[in-house]
């Protein structure tokens, strides 16, 4: 209500979309403000055009603003989860829970601006090795990195229905933790000859990803 009335500004009568949980969408119209909620009318609903595939974005946890932009960005482009990762050389290894909280918030309030269907889910952070060992064979799992080939190019090639994208730290991942993803399979990408910030890196990836699959899809 807040936002409709307070932040908005709408008056009744005004055109609403509306997605419920499960990621159905509607139109409707704002009947009228209570003191405690608003009131819609329904009128129809709309297809999803989205993409039938997923895409989840493993990115270390970075300080700060930079954090909750990528947070913020990531919702944006198509994200259905982001995965925090703890990493060996990356600034934080204990978000607090307010932190946290705080990326779910944004999620929030990122895919209300942009109408997006589903509610990017923000889990619980964890390690590179923890990643590896919960990652399905059957998904296409990719390890940003120079030396990888092009990211495009191979979203295209493998055609899987979940992506899992994995960029490090400003510092990149380690030794250790680039073994454990290459023992679980994960394969080598590439995004250009530049050397990118980790929320640039992150963000360039999603977007690479998306677009490869819109491709596929269309």
């Amino acid at each position: 209500m807040h936002h409709l009335r307070d932040v908005r500004r709408l008056a009744p009568g005004a055109a609403l979309q509306l997605i419920d949980e499960a990621g159905a969408a509607y139109t409707g119209y704002l009947e009228r403000f209570e003191p405690d909620a608003a009131v819609v009318a329904l009128s129809g609903s709309i297809a999803h055009e989205g993409h039938s595939a997923r895409i989840i974005l493993a990115a270390a946890i970075i300080k700060g603003p930079h954090m909750d932009f990528l947070v913020e960005k990531a919702v944006e482009l198509g994200a259905a989860e982001l995965w925090p990762l703890v990493t060996a050389r990356g600034m934080v290894h204990s978000p607090s829970l307010e932190r946290r909280e705080r990326w779910q918030r944004l999620a929030g309030a990122a895919a209300k601006q942009s109408l997006t269907r589903t509610l990017t889910k923000i889990a619980e952070p964890l390690t590179t090795a923890a990643m590896a060992a919960i990652v399905p064979a059957d998904w296409l799992a990719i390890l940003c990195a120079q030396g990888g080939g092009p990211l495009a190019r191979i979203v295209r090639e493998r055609r899987s229905r979940t992506i899992l994208i994995a960029c490090g730290p400003e510092g990149d991942f380690d030794n250790i933790e680039r073994t454990q993803m290459l023992d679980a399979a994960f394969v080598l990408a590439g995004l250009g000859p530049n050397r990118l910030r980790s929320e640039t890196a992150a963000l360039a990836a999603l977007s690479i990803s998306a677009g490869a699959l819109d491709e596929i899809e269309h």
